[in-house]
């Protein structure tokens, strides 16, 4: 897939939002090879701003509890995966695709960040580390299992309030995103 700058985005997406062209002719005037990606700039600097259209420097992690508030707002409201990405300021509808398939194989484990890279490698032998391993397991399934019940009881409390009350709901979860967002940019 092509890299498209800023600065085109923007020009395409002006040209279109002042001009006589639709998504096509104006996809077949700059050479690109589909007019989705132009349609997709269109509706993120609707929803967004030009902020819709800036390039991700990295890729941001999210929570695991913005996660299963991602997916449980669209499965108890009925929105579509970009009427969510849109009310949550995601830019990639398919990510909460991904979240929610996920969710349904793996359950909340699913999704929680995964390590990166190639585990080290170490010096100890293969039995030590059986032993090491039960020594902790019992703790660490104790701890896991707390953590996944904290999720599960924030979870069902955020389903009640947004059950009770949507609007609500939806407004503390803009003001929450939105403090997030200043937080970041003072950083």
């Amino acid at each position: 897939m092509a890299k498209y700058s800023e600065e085109f985005k923007i020009k395409l997406v002006t040209e279109y939002l002042d001009g006589n062209l639709g998504y096509r002719s104006l996809a077949k005037k700059y050479n690109m090879p589909s007019r989705t990606p132009l349609q997709d700039w269109v509706r993120a600097y609707k929803t967004q701003g030009i902020e819709g259209l800036k390039r991700r420097e990295r890729k941001k992690a999210y929570s695991v509890q913005h996660k299963l508030d991602t997916i449980h707002f669209m499965l108890e409201t009925g929105a579509s995966y970009q009427e969510t990405a849109e009310q949550f300021r995601l830019n990639n509808p398919s990510l909460i695709h991904h979240w929610t398939k996920t969710f349904n194989e793996q359950g909340i484990e699913g999704l929680k960040p995964k390590s990166k890279g190639r585990p080290s490698m170490s010096k100890k032998s293969n039995k030590s580390k059986k032993k090491e391993e039960k020594k902790v397991t019992r703790e660490e399934e104790l701890e896991r299992e707390n953590e996944l019940l904290r999720l599960e009881n924030a979870y069902l409390k955020k389903l009640r309030a947004f059950r009770e009350n949507p609007n609500a709901f939806h407004e503390k979860h803009k003001q929450s995103s939105h403090s997030n967002l200043k937080k970041k940019d003072s950083d």
